[in-house]
């Protein structure tokens, strides 16, 4: 039954193509309290789970409050109501391989008529540019896991190091084009900044 109720709580809640914001705080409450049913001293994890789930509720639900925002501002801009662009973002969840989804995808066009592509494309580019909380923080750990590890041999003075490689270190790579070659600090301030090691107090030598 647990196995259940997680794989509800991944489909259900934080799926980017879901319900409101409310209604996913009330899912979210119920698999809580469900899990919470199921502790008992031979599955210590289960405990641990439902104790971590709830510390992080509102972090983890962020993302479908700035979806919620999205879909308001198309439904504004559309002059259409919040629950037939919701409709069209619940498509999202389906493949579009399955019959389901051209069964679906053919209703909301029958629906919303000339207005349809429009909202389809606005509802995709807003899911797409919308990060739920949960995959940022574990990629974010996941990149500075090791550094801070190093903090146990090198002591608490690194941190400040560790805060400057990671302002002014360049993004090698990235999904966003106009990052790549740039620090932080720079698509922060919109300002080049001079080579890291100058940062750090050493003079560049110039050619005679």
């Amino acid at each position: 039954m647990s196995i259940t109720l997680l794989g509800w709580f991944s489909h259900d809640v934080l799926t980017l193509a879901g319900p409101s914001l409310a209604a996913c705080q009330e899912l979210f409450d119920f698999i809580v309290s469900e899990l919470q049913q199921r502790e008992d001293e031979q599955y210590p994890a289960v405990r641990k789970l439902r104790k971590a789930l709830r510390n992080q509720r509102d972090q983890l639900l962020a993302f479908a409050g700035v979806v919620d925002q999205k879909l308001a501002a198309i439904a504004d801009c559309f002059k259409l109501p919040l629950q037939a662009v919701r409709e069209v973002c619940l498509l999202h969840r389906k493949h579009d391989t399955s019959n389901a989804y051209w069964v679906r995808w053919n209703q909301l066009y029958s629906q919303l008529s000339g207005m349809f592509h429009g909202v389809i494309e606005a509802v995709g580019k807003a899911l797409e540019e919308t990060l739920r909380a949960s995959s940022m923080v574990e990629n974010l750990n996941s990149r500075l896991r090791n550094y801070f590890f190093l903090r146990r041999s090198l002591g608490d003075d690194y941190l400040s190091l560790l805060q400057f490689f990671l302002n002014h270190r360049c993004f090698m790579r990235s999904q966003v084009p106009k990052c790549v070659g740039k620090s932080p600090k720079q698509l922060l301030t919109g300002e080049a900044h001079p080579h890291w090691l100058e940062l750090l107090g050493f003079q560049r030598f110039q050619k005679a």
